[in-house]
């Protein structure tokens, strides 16, 4: 039985279908399907139910998952182990973020990563699907480590290291009825239209949860991925929009403002797997991403803003 084996077997249990299995090991289909075949010869049973709608392990495969994980968790510890033995950091780390990850200098931080340690293979992935999607992957074992905007409440089964609390502000239209308040409520703001990020987003599940405990809800017509359009969104007339100051929120045609106490803050949070101790690579990145040595200044995001 051989490694590849058993790593092959892990990913299609985790994402119970071949074609994303193959996807996430870099390889084509019928490779894993034939790696998969022939560990089922050897170990003379069916690991998965296979139909044309559905792959599902089978009762072996069930009992047989755990003890592959143990048994890849154990190889990775003896390549660890001789890696500390040796001169210098080796491995292979996958880095997921998000777009705007505010005062954290992530490139200049990297950047000092890959400078002392140039033998990590570090692969960085921008997510699509925001900070649930990212924590999914941690979990999962597509991504090792992983920035993210959701607090430890949401984060079960994973080591969880806050960065930095930021604060929300109102983003409204210029002349808009509330924007002479010198603060607001989110209660102010709950029959508007929002602009927001998707469900799944850190931004967007703070949101919707702070008015539900208000037991209202709010419309969001407009889903946009990336906070740092979201003012421009605004500026157009298209709705308001309640952001914390990861990115630049003034811009012409928008008045920021802050909210009142009790107002929520978006925790940018570094994240690995829980009950697994990190390997010697995976360590050295997470002491940087917790060091505040690469936290940067505000940019003026909202401080010193204009009204209009």
């Amino acid at each position: 039985m051989e490694t590849r084996q058993l790593e092959y077997f892990v990913a299609v249990a985790e994402e119970l279908s071949f074609t994303r299995a193959a996807q996430r090991l870099f390889t084509v289909q019928s490779t894993v399907s034939a790696t998969i075949r022939t560990l089922e010869t050897e170990l003379g049973t069916t690991l998965f139910d296979r139909s044309t709608r559905r792959v599902a392990l089978s009762a072996a495969g069930a009992l047989f998952l755990p003890e592959a994980k143990a048994a890849l968790e154990a190889v990775e510890r003896a390549r660890d182990v001789v890696q500390e033995a040796s001169a210098g950091v080796r491995g292979s780390l996958r880095l997921g973020t998000l777009t705007s990850v505010g005062s954290l200098d992530l490139p200049a931080l990297l950047g000092a990563f890959h400078a002392r340690h140039p033998l990590v293979d570090l692969h960085v992935t921008v997510s699509v699907t925001g900070s649930t999607g990212l924590a999914e992957d941690v979990r999962h074992g597509r991504l090792d480590v992983a920035l993210l905007g959701l607090p430890e409440s949401e984060l079960p089964g994973l080591t969880v290291h806050t960065i930095v609390t930021v604060p929300y502000y109102a983003v409204l239209p210029t002349g808009h009825a509330l924007a002479d308040r010198p603060a607001l409520a989110l209660r102010d703001l709950a029959g508007e239209r929002f602009v927001d990020a998707p469900r799944g987003f850190g931004n967007r599940i703070a949101l919707d949860r702070a008015y539900d405990a208000l037991g209202t809800s709010r419309r969001v017509p407009l889903e946009v991925a990336d906070l740092r359009v979201m003012p421009l969104y605004v500026a157009a007339g298209l709705g308001v929009a309640v952001l914390p100051e990861v990115v630049p929120l003034t811009v012409a045609g928008t008045v920021v403002v802050p909210l009142a106490d009790p107002a929520p803050v978006w925790p940018l949070s570094v994240v690995s797997r829980g009950g697994k101790a990190p390997g010697r690579a995976l360590r050295t990145l997470l002491d940087l991403l917790v060091d505040a040595d690469f936290l940067q200044k505000s940019d003026g995001g909202a401080s010193g803003r204009p009204r209009e």
